[in-house]
């Protein structure tokens, strides 16, 4: 079928085209709104600026096609093929999309407010500047898409995969992100105002000038996030404190102290040391940590269980490394800190030859990107002879 004798039928009153070839098809600023197209075949259509509201689209294969400010609002796309589409300033409010493809799609300034993209992929879409707010996403794959600018106010991304995902400048307020993975994250620039971030995964994330005012970042890992001039005015922090604000007095004649309408988080870091000129790590460590905040000096450990109040596995070195441990867990918990707080470790051998079978097992506690330093030393005695002590610094 082409072009014309679509329109022709159309006019005449004619609303359903199932399972229609239309490959290729120029309709471009055609008003098509309440068509029926289900499952047909629109791959590399030219369809930009066309009406299509209130259509049945479900099934239908848009792949390639041409949907730049194309109206769609409250149509029905369910199960349709939108990968690699075109469709820059499109209206896609109200929406149908459950179980959508619009990988590597384009959906630039596009509009999806309120539209239900439940379990659809939108592996590397480009999404900059788009309009999200109350769009329905549970269970759909966010992967390397691209949220530059876009506004998603009140979503719920709870418990998502946003690792990597570029979400600078966008607009979260509100937002659902209850133990999201936002790991290497950029959302510089983001405002995450009374968003719930609670057990998210903020590690090495970057925050640089984000707004968390009112956010809740409770039980949030932090561990080398760059949080540098990033607002937290009445946050709720990893701790559970209300974070309170620290501002300097003010420089004289200093214009920039004058209009700041927010005070800003001194920043509490903690950055990796990395240098060519001194030998690289060769376990579970690092060369050097630069960390500022509140420093908390973890007693050396052995292998005493609280339950027998004695030692344990007194030849098995492997097992009294694990209660060693278990021990360092147990105070870094009670003082609110995690292993990912740890910036330094000394680990204490009655014998060398017991290094591989220790370092295993300290292995299991700390990936190996962001392991604190550490320093491991042979001595002549331990405490109540056991074979193995570590102690620990974390800056919580």
């Amino acid at each position: 079928m082409n072009a014309e004798e679509l329109l022709e039928r159309y006019a005449a009153g004619e609303r359903k085209f199932p399972n229609a070839q239309l490959s290729g098809i120029d309709l471009k600023g055609a008003d098509l709104s309440g068509i029926n197209l289900y499952n047909a075949n629109l791959t590399g259509a030219e369809l930009n600026e066309a009406i299509f509201t209130k259509a049945n689209l479900d099934g239908a294969n848009f792949s390639r096609a041409y949907l730049s400010g194309a109206d769609l609002s409250k149509a029905s796309l369910s199960s349709a093929n939108l990968s690699n589409t075109k469709l820059d300033n499109a209206n896609l409010s109200d929406a149908q999309l459950y179980s959508v493809s619009l990988a590597k799609a384009s959906l630039k300034e596009a509009d999806l407010s309120r539209a239900n993209l439940s379990s659809s992929k939108l592996t590397k879409a480009n999404l900059t500047g788009a309009q999200l707010s109350q769009v329905k996403l549970e269970g759909s794959s966010l992967q390397e898409a691209n949220f530059h600018r876009a506004k998603l106010r009140g979503v719920n991304l709870s418990a998502f995969n946003l690792s990597g995902v570029n979400l600078a400048k966008a607009d979260l307020s509100a937002a659902d992100l209850t133990g999201t993975n936002l790991k290497k994250a950029c959302l510089a620039g983001t405002n995450l105002e009374r968003a719930v971030l609670e057990k998210a995964n903020l590690m090495m994330a970057n925050l640089e000038g984000a707004n968390f005012q009112k956010a809740d970042l409770t039980d949030a890992q932090t561990y080398g996030w760059n949080i540098k001039n990033a607002d937290f005015t009445d946050a709720i922090m990893p701790d559970g404190e209300i974070y309170q604000s620290e501002i300097s007095e003010p420089e004289i004649d200093s214009k920039e102290t004058s209009q700041q309408e927010f005070p800003k988080v001194i920043s509490m870091t903690r950055k990796i040391i990395r240098t060519e000129k001194a030998p690289a790590p060769v376990g579970p460590y690092n060369q050097a940590i630069a960390a500022t905040g509140t420093m908390l000096f973890v007693a050396g450990q052995i292998a005493i269980d609280i339950r027998l109040n004695d030692i344990v596995y007194t030849d098995d070195v492997a097992k009294q490394t694990e209660q060693v441990m278990a021990n360092l867990e147990a105070i870094l918990t009670e003082a609110g800190a995690t292993w990912l707080d740890v910036v330094k470790t000394t680990v204490f051998l009655k014998d060398m030859n017991d290094f591989a079978a220790v370092n295993a097992v300290y292995a299991k506690y700390f990936d190996a990107e962001t392991a604190p330093a550490r320093a491991c030393v042979e001595v002549a005695r331990l405490p109540k002879d056991v074979l193995v002590e570590i102690d620990c610094i974390a800056v919580i």
